[in-house]
């Protein structure tokens, strides 16, 4: 994260900067960063920007390398970045441009209870959270799964672990893509990867991954917040986890296996960590086999993340999840590479593959992929803030298809590397500050509340504002956490 960028950004908008191709020879497509002018101050920082151009690179991109407001320097990709290709011009498939936790994402449920009803458990209630719900570095789940069995749950993703009981038919209905990517491969996904997942889903995991009991604050948008079952001062549960070690294992494979790809496929890069392959070929086909498999063991994980939670608030309430309303508001994923069809020039339509790497799918009102009931507002967008930080509900809105390939930020984006963090943090108990403003955290030990700390983090009220502004998703509602476990 080391050396700020020092290239061109031409402010080309209200929140938009450009990085001109004539930037560099060996860009084929301009660069795109969406910010106001408080965080193109940040974002120049790091080398997350000169990421931005060295995307812009890739074989086959179309209209730009984009990032959204939380963009900060990543694996290849910058975090935060969004890059389609076109299969039929040689577009090319790049694991950096996903992730190492392939659909890291985010679900929220709703609850009937109150923050006056809850204030009384709370402390009880995060405990018991935090001793029924496994976290940390390779804690091991009370979910396990035979070889043969876990393949099968690749294939068929969230129904897999909802037809064992362990979640309702409405649960895949309001996930993105019905909790399924289709054409996933598990014969693609390397033993050593089917060993790593085979007691980790239903895990939370380690890192910036958590869940957060959190009470809704703020309506910005009656209407939206309605049809999406949200009213100030209730009860929410904000889940962030992906495909844990399985996932990283695909990621790692399948990175050794592009690494000659650009020698084999004619073309060159200008970092090795951008290692991809033409989308059609053999090596593509089989990262995107693989890269979906993980993505449907992340939706299994974070659906049985749901039903372990759903299962403490009935022992704690004692009232069943159904009477308790815990119903699911949305699931996104936020680390993943779909085929989608949009507009690429004028009156040019195409399907295009594209990469969303720290950037949350954004559709708007109409849109055929959108549950029914969200049709009329747009997709459900939700991006979590830090620990001590608010996060945002927000709506897709017809802008995000015209900029961002239909995608929006993921979250408040980290300022400060994990490091720096954990010394800002020397002599400090980042849980005590929490509890000193009314927030009860769990984790496994002090390191990973210092690393996660909000002094890490971008302030996610002004991120939200930039894809407000921009007219890619609009604010609909505030949530204020209350309570967390983390690994």
């Amino acid at each position: 994260m080391s050396g700020a960028y020092t290239g061109p950004l031409e402010k080309v908008g209200p929140c938009q900067w450009k990085i001109p191709k004539s930037y560099r020879d060996d860009m084929r497509v301009d660069g795109l960063i969406f910010a106001d002018d408080r965080l193109i101050e940040q974002i120049r920082k790091d080398q997350g920007p000169e990421q931005v151009a060295n995307v812009a690179t890739l074989p086959g991109i179309q209209r730009a390398s984009l990032a959204m407001p939380d963009i900060h320097w990543g694996y290849g990709f910058a975090i935060g970045g969004v890059a389609a290709t076109d299969p039929d011009e040689g577009g090319v498939i790049s694991p950096g441009g996903v992730g190492y936790d392939i659909n890291c994402g985010v679900r929220l449920l709703r609850s009937e209870l109150t923050w006056e009803e809850t204030k009384p458990h709370l402390k009880r209630l995060v405990d018991q959270l935090y001793r029924d719900i496994p976290t940390g570095v390779g804690q091991s789940g009370h979910y396990t799964f035979r070889p043969d069995e876990l393949a099968e749950l690749m294939d068929q993703g969230a129904r897999f672990v909802v037809d064992r009981g362990w979640g309702t038919p409405r649960d895949l209905e309001f996930t993105e893509a019905g909790g399924r990517l289709e054409g996933a491969e598990p014969d693609r996904v390397s033993p050593r990867a089917f060993a790593r997942g085979a007691d980790q889903c239903g895990t939370l995991g380690s890192g910036n991954h958590f869940l957060e009991v959190q009470v809704v604050d703020r309506v910005l948008d009656e209407q939206a917040a309605e049809v999406m079952g949200l009213r100030e001062g209730m009860i929410t549960v904000l889940i962030h986890s992906g495909s844990r070690g399985l996932g990283y294992q695909v990621c790692e494979d399948h990175l050794a296996m592009f690494r000659d790809a650009p020698r084999t496929y004619g073309f060159e890069l200008p970092d090795r960590q951008l290692a991809c392959a033409p989308v059609r070929s053999p090596e593509g086909q089989a990262y995107l086999g693989a890269m979906r498999a993980a993505a449907n063991f992340a939706w299994c994980n974070r659906q049985l993340l749901t039903h372990q939670a759903r299962l403490v608030f009935q022992r704690i309430f004692g009232q069943s999840a159904e009477s308790l309303g815990m119903d699911l508001v949305y699931d996104v994923a936020h680390n993943i590479a779909k085929f989608e069809d949009h507009e690429v020039g004028l009156d040019r339509r195409k399907t295009v593959c594209v990469h969303r790497k720290g950037a949350t799918r954004a559709f708007p009102p109409g849109h055929p992929e959108i549950p029914a009931p969200y049709r009329g507002i747009g997709q459900p967008v939700i991006i979590p803030g830090s620990m001590g930080t608010a996060s945002w509900v927000l709506a897709g809105q017809e802008g995000s298809m015209r900029q961002s390939f239909g995608s929006s930020c993921h979250g408040a984006g980290r300022m400060m590397s994990r490091t720096a963090a954990v010394k800002l943090a020397a002599g400090r108990r980042i849980d005590k500050e929490l509890d000193a403003i009314g927030i009860i955290a769990r984790a496994r030990g002090h390191k990973g509340l210092a690393e996660e700390q909000p002094a890490a983090y971008k302030d996610v009220d002004q991120v939200v504002e930039v894809v407000d502004t921009a007219g890619i998703s609009k604010k609909v509602a505030r949530l204020r956490p209350i309570g967390v476990i983390k690994g």
